[in-house]
């Protein structure tokens, strides 16, 4: 790459080096010594650039690109300091030695190409063929026809922040369910954030050998993310999951039903990790990495504490009043209220009120104390993908109130909340992970003690009794008798309706479920669990 490109403004030449002369440059459309009477021509231009002019640009962008020449290419560009970065990029981490393309018809501004690179990396070549497409469009200061420039020109697959490397990867894997069948995100999409990460974790221990791979990397990073074209086959090898195949594919067509949401499942007698889905295919995962308050679904821990510390029971009575104030004016959804309450009925109509009378009685620290002792929320969870293990602060005053409704500095997402239901199903924590820890001799996170045998059992009963006969039942009916649930809606901030949320078990498999800006839980993220536990 030049070290610097002379700029010719206002009669004088300025020498502009490196990567903030490339901005500057920009800043006037590329007007460079290199093509300053055609500029020059174009000054004064306005409106949508003629056909002629998409023509010429995008033909000068791709010649000057397959020359080799990405400081040319750049001229063309509406950024050139993006570009040719990303185009020097290109040739040296893509490691594409020689590039050609063949233009389609336009359509409009957009202009289609066909792209064919030879890809270099030691030993090993292999030509490359991918469809592309570039917009042209005038320089606002200028006149000048230009190529909107965008990483996608390059591949459509790159986005902001992200750029293309070429060199020797981790062991293909071929990852299988608990049952030994085959898993892709082809047929299971919400995989396409998992299965990466599996690779670049446990390829090596898995018996295969690395091959050669052009993929995408975010920029500043050295993870390989998505494949885009093998320049040379590895050779696979095999981990096995906890994944299964039956609720993995519940899941993911249970959030096709809402534009998004994401969902987990877990086994509680293990910890293994049975279903992971997101309605939005992205290299980001809400299902694990989520951080977002579970509104009344943290009932399911609050209450546990009341019970620990003697001050609820199942059949106690408990008033839920329309309002009730600890540090601040709390209220039920749709100013719902019932004097004549048990502690059961609180929890199984979702009473905010009923459990924020009881702030007082229980020592500021204890809901956050029984999140991390009992149900491991907040502990350094191994379970073979990037994963938030939940945050339950200790806190005082309307923080205080707040937490115990899963609001305020609470923070979970569907993992979380499926391991707090899977905590309560069997009354010990068992961590979730993917992958056995015996393939990478990793520790799992371990809590440091059980639920009490008489509060698990009542904890148990308050969440059948939710799933039959209170807010959950309509998402839970037909799904038996060995059930437990509890339903949320929480509040976001600028959100003007509230995040729906679901936790619910059934036997021996515990799921939880999101919809942001879904309003009750129990009618948005109610039957994405169910469908998810119906196939288990």
């Amino acid at each position: 790459m030049r070290t610097g490109v002379k700029i010719a403004v206002g009669g004088t030449i300025a020498v502009v080096v490196g990567v903030a002369g490339y901005g500057a440059y920009n800043m006037i459309d590329g007007i460079s010594d290199s093509s300053t009477a055609a500029h020059s021509e174009s000054a004064g231009r306005t409106g949508p650039p003629s056909a002629d002019e998409i023509r010429e640009a995008a033909k000068g962008f791709l010649d000057a690109w397959a020359d080799g020449d990405p400081e040319k290419a750049a001229d063309f560009t509406d950024n050139a300091g993006a570009a040719v970065t990303a185009l020097t990029g290109y040739r040296e981490d893509a490691h594409v030695k020689k590039v050609s393309f063949k233009p389609g018809t336009a359509e409009g501004s957009k202009v289609p190409f066909a792209v064919t690179a030879e890809v270099s990396s030691g030993e090993h070549h292999a030509t490359w063929t991918y469809d592309s497409a570039l917009t042209v469009h005038r320089g606002k200061n200028s006149g000048r026809a230009l190529v909107d420039w965008k990483p996608a020109v390059m591949h459509p697959k790159l986005k902001v922040g992200q750029h293309l490397t070429t060199g020797g990867s981790h062991p293909q894997i071929t990852a299988v369910d608990r049952h030994g069948k085959e898993l892709n995100d082809k047929d299971y999409p919400s995989l396409v954030a998992v299965l990466p990460q599996l690779r670049a974790k446990f390829g090596d221990k898995t018996g295969g050998e690395a091959g050669v791979e052009v993929s995408v990397e975010p920029d500043g990073q050295h993870t390989p993310g998505p494949v885009l074209f093998t320049v040379s086959k590895g050779k696979p090898g095999k981990l096995q999951t906890t994944l299964d195949a039956a609720a993995q594919r519940a899941a993911e067509k249970a959030v096709k039903a809402q534009k998004e949401a994401s969902v987990v499942a877990v086994q509680p007698s293990t910890g293994g990790i049975l279903a992971i889905a997101n309605s939005k295919k992205t290299a980001f995962n809400p299902a694990l990495m989520g951080q977002t308050a579970p509104g009344s679904t943290m009932k399911v821990i609050t209450a546990a504490t009341l019970l620990e510390k003697g001050k609820a029971s199942p059949g106690k009575a408990l008033p839920c009043p329309k309002y009730e104030t600890y540090g601040m004016k709390f209220h039920n959804v749709e100013g719902a209220a019932n004097p004549g309450a048990t502690f059961a009925q609180d929890f199984a109509a979702s009473c905010n009120t009923a459990f924020i009378s009881l702030a007082k009685d229980i020592p500021d620290d204890a809901v956050a104390g029984v999140a991390k002792d009992v149900f491991g929320i907040g502990l350094d969870w191994k379970t073979g993908l990037s994963t938030f293990d939940g945050s339950v602060p200790a806190d005082t005053g309307a923080g205080k109130a707040a937490a115990m409704i899963g609001q305020g500095r609470v923070q979970m997402n569907p993992l979380t909340m499926a391991s707090v239901a899977a905590t309560a199903r069997t009354g010990s924590f068992h961590q979730p992970y993917v992958v056995a820890p015996s393939v990478d001799d990793r520790e799992l996170a371990k809590a440091a003690r059980s639920l009490p045998g008489p509060v698990a059992k009542d904890l148990r009963s308050m969440m059948k009794l939710t799933a039959t006969q209170g807010t959950g039942q309509g998402a839970m009916a037909g799904l038996g008798s060995d059930v437990g649930a509890k339903t949320g809606s929480a509040e976001v901030d600028n959100q003007t309706r509230s995040n729906g949320w679901f936790t619910a078990y059934r036997g021996d498999v515990a799921a939880a479920a999101v919809v942001p800006r879904g309003g009750h839980g129990g009618d948005s993220a109610g039957p994405i669990v169910a469908a998810v536990l119906r196939a288990k």
